[in-house]
């Protein structure tokens, strides 16, 4: 079984390309080429995340103010104690919400192309989720607090302290070859470039082949095409873009273990059948995906049984 120790050691520099360039490994044996988010836009995706959780705690306690100012409500102190509880939340929890419901971002990592996934290559969990964010609360939330209540109180060593604090935390990303934050390390998660969502035209055979499996050399069961979702596709496409001088042999193994997934035929292929292989199978999946969110059933990943 594939631990984060595991994915670590099976994640290595891919040729000579980019450093931000890795490997990973998935449960299945499958290596995949990934590669990891550029720290400025780490950065500025949290700026913009702040900035949103920000914004919504103020214009909470400006309801508040509309409220105390209008006078049109009695018991303004479990009101106020209510919008603290309500700020809490919003601050501990914007981060893992967004990051559950739209799989591994938030509208910050969005903006920036940016995404959470699990460093062994399995599915992103809410555990791992949730530790993640949860250090964000010791990392940036509590020392910032206990800055502006030192600045506040007048307590020279108390600030002086808290600042060393955040520059732990600021800095650790510069301080490893993979950019992890302490909760990364916890969570045993990365965050990377997010694939692009479609497939470009100069790899697919065209929307005819979609539409027309006939067209396509290898041709798949409702059941095969169903055996992975999303974000196997947009996994997929990385696999068939990637140009480095060792993709072909990444090319060979995801085809024979996706031969294998779904019980399909494992004679060797070809060089050249690989590639059509698996041109004709995402062509097929991403296909059927449509169709099925056409219909509001929406499959994020091969863990995803609706």
């Amino acid at each position: 079984m594939n631990g984060p120790d595991t994915a670590m050691q099976a994640a290595r520099p891919i040729g000579s390309g980019s450093p931000l360039a890795r490997w990973i490994e998935t449960p299945e044996g499958v290596v995949l080429p990934i590669e990891l988010g550029q720290r400025g836009e780490r950065a500025v995706a949290f700026i913009l995340d702040f900035l949103i959780v920000i914004g919504i705690i103020i214009g909470l306690y400006l309801l508040l103010i509309a409220v105390i100012l209008g006078g049109k409500f009695g018991g303004i102190g479990w009101l106020f104690a209510l919008v603290m509880l309500a700020s809490f939340f919003i601050r501990s929890f914007y981060f893992a919400f967004f990051e559950l419901r739209w799989q591994g971002t938030t509208p910050g990592k969005r903006a920036m192309g940016l995404r959470v996934i699990d460093r062994a290559g399995g599915p992103l969990t809410a555990q791992a989720v949730l530790a993640r964010n949860l250090m964000r609360e010791v990392e940036v939330f509590l020392p910032i607090t206990v800055l502006i209540s030192g600045t506040f109180s007048g307590e020279v060593w108390q600030t002086l302290a808290t600042i060393g604090w955040l520059a732990v935390f600021m800095f650790m990303p510069l301080l490893n070859r993979d950019g992890l934050r302490v909760g990364d390390m916890i969570a045993g998660t990365w965050v990377v470039a997010a694939p692009k969502g479609a497939l470009l035209r100069d790899l697919a055979h065209g929307e005819a082949d979609a539409e027309n499996p006939a067209a396509a050399h290898f041709n798949f069961t409702t059941k095969q095409l169903d055996a992975y979702g999303i974000y196997e596709l947009q996994a997929l496409e990385g696999v068939l873009r990637d140009r480095r001088p060792n993709a072909g042999q990444v090319r060979v193994e995801v085809a024979r273990r996706i031969r294998a997934k779904i019980e399909m035929s494992a004679e060797d292929l070809s060089e050249a059948d690989t590639e059509r292989f698996l041109r004709d199978f995402y062509t097929a999946m991403r296909a059927r995906l449509e169709r099925r969110m056409l219909l509001g059933v929406r499959r994020r990943d091969k863990h995803d049984r609706r």
